[in-house]
């Protein structure tokens, strides 16, 4: 693991005026302007003047900055990406360094590099192109920058636009760039929790006989959870892997206690076939003959590789998408009935990680893909794409 730096920056700014200014560097000045999740403004400043600086128009709510392209085409596709990140490391994991990883190869290292700032940087330098291609585009563009990603669903920024200017996050398909290694991952899988409860009576530990332990009747939870077989839900030709597991245990008020009261918190991972109904039937299925209360759900998100952008977009990649077993933001698209993706620089497994880092070479990637999806014709297209479906 890679000493964190001890110094921090203020940032630099986002010239996108400047041709020179590529998407590696990007990343290293959104970096290094620190955005802890409830601290974007000063991002969320910066990315808002280099996008007006593009003469695309663009929209302001909050923290979360909109740049769209409005030239009346038949088909609009959207790249999505959080300013915010979790909170630096003490000493801070800031400023970004480049340097030789033993396995990753050249890379940048620091908070945000892979979740999700070089998702932001691949999104500023094709806005630039995007403005600067014109009448040239077949098809119209919207970019979204969003603040309180890393917190409560309550103050994302991607649901507030929803909520305030639904018109800014219409599309007929979307891509969010979380870390994907660079490779499509389509939709996204629900989550449920759950809590189950078993009761007893409290009595002595000294004199058991007189009460009766909910922790230990708890066990035939945890048995039909040790037993359970996660089904594998195939979806769009995708084939998303379930799972329900034991996620915490609560029980018991004092060593001398005989417990009258457990929770086993169980969270639910479900196909996006699947609705939260749906979901939940089949938790109460598993666990029937106990007590169970859903504390939270999400729906999942179809991939929706069948639209045409989207089928053109994976062709572009020339690799074969894999289904998202987390949930993210993608589900939101669906929900306001826009089939999304994830496809950006970055590998989840270093996310929120003290040595954070991102593959130099998957943030080129991202770029050279996204451009040509955007800038190029379609395949088979004459001038135009579809309309929407």
């Amino acid at each position: 693991m890679s000493t964190p730096q001890t110094t921090t920056t203020t940032g630099s700014p986002l010239d996108l005026a400047d041709p020179g200014l590529d998407a590696v560097e990007l990343t290293r000045r959104v970096c290094d302007t620190a955005s802890v999740s409830g601290e974007e403004t000063a991002l969320a400043d910066a990315v808002e003047a280099a996008l007006r600086g593009t003469g695309l128009d663009v929209l302001r709510d909050g923290d979360a900055v909109v740049a769209r392209t409005r030239l009346g085409r038949a088909e609009r596709v959207l790249l999505a990406g959080h300013l915010d990140t979790v909170p630096l490391t003490d000493p801070p994991n800031l400023p970004v360094r480049r340097e030789q990883h033993p396995v990753d190869g050249d890379v940048l290292v620091g908070r945000g590099t892979c979740d999700m700032k070089g998702g932001l940087a691949v999104q500023l330098v094709l806005a630039r192109e995007v403005a600067a291609a014109g009448d040239a585009l077949t098809r119209d563009v919207t970019f979204v920058f969003y603040d309180h990603e890393e917190v409560e669903a309550a103050r994302n920024g991607l649901g507030r636009l929803a909520r305030n200017a639904p018109d800014a996050l219409a599309a007929d398909f979307a891509i969010l760039l979380e870390p994907s290694s660079a490779i499509v991952e389509g939709g996204c899988n629900g989550t449920l929790r759950a809590e189950v409860t078993t009761t007893g009576q409290a009595a002595h530990s000294a004199r058991p006989w007189r009460g009766a332990n909910a922790i230990h009747a708890a066990a035939p939870v945890l048995a039909r959870l040790a037993a359970h077989t996660p089904a594998e839900v195939e979806v769009e030709g995708l084939v998303f892997r379930e799972a329900l597991n034991a996620v915490g245990i609560q029980g018991g008020i004092a060593g001398n206690v005989i417990p009258d009261r457990c929770v086993v918190v169980v969270n639910h991972r479900f196909a996006p076939k699947w609705s939260a109904a749906e979901a939940e039937a089949h938790v109460r299925e598993v666990f029937d003959g106990f007590d169970v209360r859903v504390t939270d759900v999400a729906e999942g998100a179809l991939p929706g590789l069948d639209r045409p952008a989207a089928a053109d977009f994976v062709r572009r990649t020339g690799a074969t998408p894999l289904p998202k077993y987390g949930w993210t933001d993608v589900a939101r698209f669906s929900a306001l009935g826009v089939p999304a993706v994830n496809y950006g620089p970055g590998d989840n497994a270093t996310a929120h990680a003290d040595d954070e880092r991102c593959r130099v070479e998957e943030i080129e990637t991202c770029v050279r893909v996204l451009r040509g999806w955007l800038l190029e014709p379609a395949a088979g297209a004459a001038g135009t794409t579809g309309g929407t479906e």
